[in-house]
């Protein structure tokens, strides 16, 4: 099967590849959602295996992410508005003081793979822009991620942030010295170690989400 052509060429990392094979599956007229679902989201679940297992490490992963990147910019055009069902929303950016986004880049693009729509606020983001992000975009998951000891702080300021302003949406942390007791102690949703761990707590945030709805 060709879409199988798209899912390996992601896995090999293959930028110009996905976007030649992506290009031939549209112009033979393959389903969009096929080529999204099972050429694109499914090789970034793949790549996400590997990577909890240990066969793929943090720069072949972001190479795969770039890959699958590529390939959805130009399936995104093909997209009717609505057709593609989005997994929700998801806010994210390091936080105030902090000027690190390789982590959070590969979040992001670990986050569009899976299928979320991702609104990227960059770094150096501080509580506010959170909130009125969250706020504007209806958003499911608010990721916050820091690199440095000093600016874990702005997390739990953040989150506080966020539940002052009354809003239903889950927050999630994650960085180098970020670990599982901390994210508790501020009353975080969840926390992941990795960009693969942090999409799959997103699925399971917002499914909460959705069951207490």
């Amino acid at each position: 099967m060709a879409i199988n052509d798209i899912f390996q060429a992601v896995l090999a990392f293959d930028q110009a590849a996905v976007i030649e094979k992506v290009n031939a599956e549209i112009a033979a007229g393959s389903d969009i959602q096929a080529i999204l679902n099972e050429g694109l989201i499914s090789a970034m679940d793949e790549v996400g295996k590997k990577f909890s297992d240990g066969d793929l490490f943090v720069p072949e992963m972001l190479m795969a992410a770039q890959a699958m990147k590529a390939g959805l910019e130009v399936v995104k055009p093909h997209l009717a508005d609505g057709a593609t069902e989005s997994r929700g929303t998801i806010v994210i950016g390091t936080v105030k003081g902090d000027l690190h986004d390789i982590g959070k880049n590969l979040v992001a693009m670990m986050m569009e793979g899976g299928g979320f729509d991702v609104v990227d606020l960059g770094v150096d983001v501080d509580a506010e822009q959170f909130v009125q992000a969250a706020k504007e975009h209806n958003a499911g998951v608010i990721g916050l991620s820091a690199l440095l000891t000093t600016t874990m702080p702005a997390m739990e300021a953040t989150i506080k942030a966020v539940k002052e302003a009354g809003l239903a949406v889950k927050t999630m942390v994650g960085g180098a010295p970020v670990t599982e007791d901390f994210a508790a102690s501020i009353g975080a949703d969840g926390y992941s170690a990795d960009a693969p761990g942090a999409v799959e707590m997103a699925r399971k945030l917002i499914a909460d989400q959705k069951m207490a709805a």
